[in-house]
C-alpha cells in the first residue's frame, strides 16, 4: 500500500510531458475548488438567512409553552405554581390568557388576538424592548399595547384619552332576547405600539392579565397557556418531563420549533433543495476529475507496462489512480473550504456585502455542521468518481 500511495503522490505533483494533460489536471483541480467553495458559501448564506428569519419569531416565542391538550383553557392551582417556581431549569414563567376579539375604534374595525400577560411576562419575553412608540403595560390599568400594523390600520393614537378602543367578545350566556347586545365590551386606552414583524404586528394586542380576565370572564385559576423561559444549562427533554409531572397529562409542552412547525418545515425543505442543487454542480465538476484521470491513465500507459514488469499488479495500478483522484479531490476540496471559510468569516465579522437598497449586511453564518456536510459529500461522490475512472486501467 505504501508503494501505491507513493506512486499516486508522485503522479499528483509531477508534470506530464504533454501540456494539454497538465492543463486538464489544473482545470480539474480548479473546478473542484470552485464547486466546493460555492457549496460551502451557499449553505452558510442560507444558515445566516435562516437565523435572520427566525430572529423575528424567536424574539416573540418563549422557550416552552404549556398548552391544553384538549379544549382552550388549563386550570392551575397554587401548588402547581409553587412547584414551577422551584423547578430546576425554569428561569421564569408567566400564565397567559389569550382569545380572539373584535376591535373597534371610531369607525374602523378589526379582528385580533388579545393576549393578557402578568408582570412576570417581561422575564420570559423582553416585550418592553419591542415597543416602538409609547411604553409597555401599566399594572392594574385598562391600557393595551397594540401591534404597529393594527395601530396603522385603525389609526390608533397613543395616549388618546379622547377616544377609547372597544374590545368585544361574544357573550357566553346569551339569552333569547332581541334587545340584549350579543357582545360583551371593555374599553381600553392605547399606550404603546410594538413592532416585530408584519404578521405578528397585525395579530396581537397585549393587555394586563386582570383586564383580559374581566373581558373573558374567566375564574382566577383558569389560563390559556403558560409561557416559560428556560435556563441556559437546562436540557429540553428533562425540562419537558419535569413540567409534565407538575402539570399532569391534561397539557402539552411545546418548544420553540414545535410552535413554528410550518416555518421550520419550510426552511428545512429549502435547505435540502439548495443542497441538492449545488451537489449537482459538484457532481458535474467531478466529471472533470474523471476526464483528468482517464487522460493520466493513457499518458502513463508506457510506465504502467514497466511497473507490471517489476511486479506491480493491475489491482495496485487501479488503487494508484483511485488515490490520485482522491488526492485531487482532497486538495481541491481543502483549498475550496479554506477560501470559502475565509470569505464567510470576513462577511460575518467585517461585512462587505449588503442587502441591495439597505444598510443591512447580508447575513451569513459559518457552521461546523455545514463544513462536515460538504466534506462528507465531496468524499463520497469523489470516491465514486475516482473508482469509476480507475476502472480504465483494466482496459
Amino acid at each position: 500500500m505504501a508503494v501505491v500511495f507513493k506512486l499516486a503522490w508522485r503522479y499528483f505533483f509531477s508534470k506530464s510531458g504533454q501540456t494539454v494533460i497538465n492543463r486538464i489536471n489544473a482545470i480539474a483541480l480548479l473546478v473542484i475548488v470552485v464547486a466546493t467553495a460555492a457549496l460551502m458559501i451557499v449553505l452558510s448564506a442560507f444558515s445566516g438567512l435562516k437565523d435572520f428569519g427566525l430572529s423575528f419569531s424567536n424574539v416573540f416565542d418563549p422557550d416552552f409553552r404549556v398548552v391544553p391538550s384538549h379544549g382552550k383553557t388549563i386550570i392551575i392551582d397554587s401548588n402547581q405554581i409553587q412547584q414551577l417556581e422551584k423547578a430546576e431549569g425554569i428561569k421564569a414563567f408567566s400564565p397567559i390568557l389569550e382569545e380572539k376579539v373584535f376591535l373597534s375604534f371610531k369607525e374602523k374595525t378589526q379582528v385580533a388576538y388579545l393576549k393578557g400577560v402578568g408582570p412576570d411576562y417581561l422575564k420570559v419575553i423582553p416585550a418592553d424592548s419591542l415597543v416602538a412608540v409609547g411604553e409597555w403595560l401599566l399594572p392594574e390599568s385598562n391600557a393595551i399595547v397594540a401591534g404597529y400594523g393594527i395601530g396603522a390600520g385603525m389609526d390608533l393614537g397613543v395616549y388618546d384619552y379622547g377616544s377609547f378602543l372597544n374590545i368585544s367578545i361574544p357573550r357566553k350566556n346569551l339569552k333569547s332576547s332581541l334587545r340584549q347586545n350579543p357582545f360583551y365590551t371593555e374599553q381600553a386606552i392605547t399606550i404603546g405600539l410594538y413592532q416585530i414583524s408584519e404578521d405578528i404586528d397585525q395579530k396581537y394586542v397585549f393587555s394586563t392579565l386582570d383586564f383580559a380576565r374581566n373581558l373573558l370572564q374567566y375564574p382566577q385559576n383558569v389560563f390559556s397557556s403558560i409561557e416559560i423561559k428556560a435556563s441556559t444549562e437546562a436540557r429540553s427533554k428533562d425540562l419537558k418531563n419535569t413540567i409534565q409531572e407538575i402539570m399532569g397529562n391534561s397539557v402539552e409542552i411545546k418548544d420553540r420549533a414545535q410552535l413554528n412547525t410550518a416555518l421550520y418545515k419550510m426552511l428545512n425543505t429549502e435547505h435540502l433543495a439548495i443542497y441538492l442543487i449545488f451537489t449537482l454542480v459538484l457532481i458535474i465538476a467531478l466529471f472533470n476529475v474523471v476526464g483528468a484521470l482517464v487522460m493520466m491513465i493513457l499518458d502513463k500507459k508506457p510506465q504502467m507496462n514497466i511497473l507490471k514488469a517489476m511486479g506491480i499488479t493491475q489491482k495496485h495500478l487501479r488503487q494508484t489512480f483511485f488515490l490520485l483522484g482522491m488526492l485531487i479531490i482532497c486538495f481541491g476540496g481543502g483549498i475550496g473550504l479554506m477560501l470559502s471559510s475565509f470569505v464567510i468569516l470576513i462577511q460575518q465579522w467585517i461585512p462587505l456585502i449588503y442587502v441591495p437598497g439597505t444598510s443591512l449586511p447580508y447575513p451569513v453564518k459559518w457552521e461546523l455542521e455545514n463544513l462536515l456536510l460538504v466534506m462528507a459529500t465531496l468524499l463520497i461522490l469523489g470516491s465514486v468518481a475516482s473508482a469509476w475512472a480507475s476502472r480504465g486501467v483494466k482496459r
